[in-house]
């Protein structure tokens, strides 16, 4: 029995690798975010004759692991390690400083790979379609992030700390969460983490006293996590605001808390801090946060010149429950509010971008897809799937999550992707695509300058060199020109 067993455990191992010694499997995913980095990882280990190749418009890779975790959270930022056993593996290759639609069409990376995966995320932002949105002094939270990170494509982003003394924050999300602490965190405490230099500069000027984190919902509803408001929350020096009147809850509050325990957490927390003696005024504390429920932006209001933005006019709202959903939703009652203020962070989600040769669903923000597969346009019900085409990570599933979220999100496309192997849907491995081989030419053709995966670490090096005199972690170069210089060195 145990020979037999043996002989079928060794049977099986020869026809796949003498399927993929014959035949290897060229796989491409365009975009080195966490969602595509789970991917890469998991195609590696379970076909061990595949190559893979990872294609990303910065020269840096890891996506919001770099530009978009707050730098006061380094602990998140550990996966980072996990990421670059990935990008030094030898079957895997890094493609930065590629753009998909300007440097490659994705029409030629299907001719080039068996499978390409789609992991660019979103790189854009949703609009609040409200008067007053281009104002001067209006921001989305995306930028802002970018901004203080060190993201190349925002070090010049105009952010006047110093005009006013007041934020107003659209939203109550993580993303919303971390704005706030950056403005009103001891500037010594962000100084020796990774934050970009010319943030600390701005900070060091700033004249915030007063933000506001505003949402069109109550604190039930609130789309933070219990950890993120913890840590708000005990910033010292604070003074912290919340009504009462906004705590109090109806039978659909108390319905939704018993289905969510992270929404239960969160009103405890909310309630507990309004009881507790960090509520009152405390003289010699000079910055003042609010969290103001029940509120949705109506009109941005200019200065006297019409160009920057010198307040937000809200809506009171209140909740209605929907019997088809079961959720609540904010409904506007007429009357109207004002918050003066010199500076607006729209944090209501990021967006995906169309990509020429991809579908794609305006409304949603995604590519339409199955599993991960990604569908044909199509006006009728049977709708099917564009051979050896996936998506995963935001583009597939809309922008929620926490990183770990991606994980789960790129085993369901890479399982996809194996069944799909299995029944060949995907035409064969064959030597029609010829995977890196071709990519390297096109780009060769088109005169594009990749970054390699070594190219980033002499990046990673120089940063790390930079921040240890300066007692950070690293200093982020922050420029496209320094960033191509120092990878080609």
């Amino acid at each position: 029995m145990h020979m037999r067993m043996l002989v079928k455990e060794y049977m099986g191992k020869y026809l796949r690798q003498r399927m993929y010694s014959t035949k290897p499997l060229h796989v491409c995913v365009v975009g080195s975010g966490p969602a595509g980095f789970y991917t890469a990882e998991k195609m590696l280990k379970r076909y061990q004759e595949a190559t893979v190749d990872i294609i990303e418009r910065l020269p840096t890779p890891f996506g919001l692991v770099r530009s978009g975790v707050a730098p006061d959270h380094p602990e998140t930022k550990v996966v980072i390690n996990q990421f670059s056993r990935v990008g030094t593996n030898e079957r895997c290759s890094y493609f930065g400083n590629v753009c998909l639609g300007k440097d490659i069409s994705l029409s030629e990376l299907q001719k080039l790979y068996h499978v390409v995966v789609l992991a660019y995320g979103a790189e854009s932002d949703r609009k609040l379609g409200i008067p007053g949105e281009e104002l001067a002094g209006i921001f989305s939270a995306r930028e802002f992030v970018w901004w203080y990170n060190g993201h190349p494509d925002c070090t010049n982003l105009s952010v006047d700390l110093q005009s006013t003394d007041t934020a107003v924050i659209i939203g109550q999300g993580n993303v919303a969460l971390d704005v706030a602490r950056i403005l009103l965190r001891p500037l010594k405490e962000l100084a020796t983490t990774d934050i970009a230099e010319h943030a600390v500069s701005a900070l060091q000027k700033s004249c915030i006293r007063k933000v506001y984190l505003v949402g069109r919902r109550g604190p039930v509803q609130a789309a933070c996590t219990a950890k993120e408001l913890r840590e708000i929350l005990g910033i010292p020096g604070v003074n912290l605001h919340i009504k009462e009147a906004d705590l109090v809850t109806s039978s659909l509050d108390e319905e939704e808390m018993k289905k969510n325990r992270s929404q239960k957490r969160v009103y405890e927390l909310f309630s507990k801090a309004a009881g507790s003696l960090t509520c009152r005024q405390i003289s010699n504390f000079k910055l003042d946060l609010h969290f103001v429920f029940f509120k949705q932006p109506e009109i941005f209001l200019p200065t006297i010149d019409q160009r920057k933005v010198a307040g937000v006019r809200f809506e009171k709202t209140v909740l209605k429950g929907d019997d088809a959903t079961g959720r609540q939703y904010a409904m506007g009652t007429g009357e109207f509010e004002e918050i003066k203020c010199g500076l607006v962070f729209k944090s209501v989600g990021y967006k995906s971008l169309l990509v020429d040769g991809s579908p794609f669903d305006q409304s949603k923000g995604i590519v339409p897809n199955s599993k991960g597969r990604v569908l044909m346009p199509s006006k009728t019900d049977n709708a099917s799937y564009i051979n050896g085409l996936y998506v995963v990570g935001w583009l597939k599933r809309g922008p929620t999550g926490i990183i770990g979220t991606n994980l789960y999100c790129a085993e369901e496309t890479v399982e996809s992707i194996s069944e799909d192997i299995r029944v060949s849907l995907l035409g064969g491995c064959h030597s029609s695509h010829p995977g890196r081989v071709g990519l390297l030419e096109a780009l060769r053709t088109k005169g594009v300058q990749y970054i390699s995966f070594s190219g980033w670490e002499k990046i990673d090096t120089k940063e790390k060199e930079s921040g240890s005199v300066k007692g950070k972690p690293r200093e982020k170069i922050t420029s496209w020109q320094e960033l191509l210089q120092v990878a080609n060195a």
